[in-house]
This record gives C-alpha cells, structure tokens and sequence, in this order.
C-alpha cells in the first residue's frame, strides 16, 4: 500500500485537490486516455492515471471506484474538473511525467495493475 502523499513525491506531481486525502492508501494503478477501459475493469481506491485532464475523467473515477487522478504530461484540468472532482472526492494530481514513466515508477514502488499481476 502506498499513500497518496508518497504517489505525489514518487511522481514529482502537484496536489491540485484533495490535500486533505494525503494518507489515503492505494494498491492499484491503472494508466488509460480510454474511458471505456477503465470501466471495464473496477478497482476500488485504485489510482488512475490518464492524459485526458476532463470533466469525463473525473466521471470515469467516480463511477469506476478510483481513489485518485493523475493527469500525466502536465495536463492541467480547468476549473470545472477541478470543481467536480472536490464535490466527488477525489484528489487531482499533475505530473510532468509520462504515463508510461509514472506507470514504472508507482510499480517499482510496489503497485500493481488492477488484476494484482506483478
């Protein structure tokens, strides 16, 4: 398990929300810009990273039991997401990173894919 102020240093992210989640715990990630995806795959208090900086985003985590956004590539949301994602909960993070480097890095610190394969 993993916190999500560890996720934010591990990640060289900004916390844009959700400061007051910083002990919440995670064991999954899943890295998507595919709505669709996500979806078809629950995990509950997974953290989920995409590229996609949008209110659907935000849906997407809501519906799907994410604990966490990380918009990859500097993606910053506008304040609409930002809005939505404190009325739902859950914490919005950027990083500068890849998904693929982000998704590397959160596994070599012990996260696995929502199926729990390492």
């Amino acid at each position: 398990m993993i916190k999500l102020s560890t996720i934010a240093t591990i990640l060289d992210s900004d916390v844009l929300t959700g400061e007051e989640h910083k002990d919440r715990e995670f064991l999954y990630c899943r890295g998507s810009d595919l709505m669709s995806d996500v979806l078809s795959a629950f995990a509950q208090g997974s953290v989920f990273l995409t590229g996609l900086a949008t209110l659907q985003a935000v849906r997407t985590a809501s519906i799907s039991g994410a604990g966490a956004i990380v918009f990859v590539r500097n993606k910053k949301p506008n304040p609409d997401v930002v809005a939505l994602a404190k009325e739902e909960g859950i914490p919005l993070l950027v990083t500068p990173l890849s998904m693929f480097v982000s998704c590397g890095r959160l596994y070599q610190h012990g996260l696995t894919g929502v199926n729990g394969n390492r």
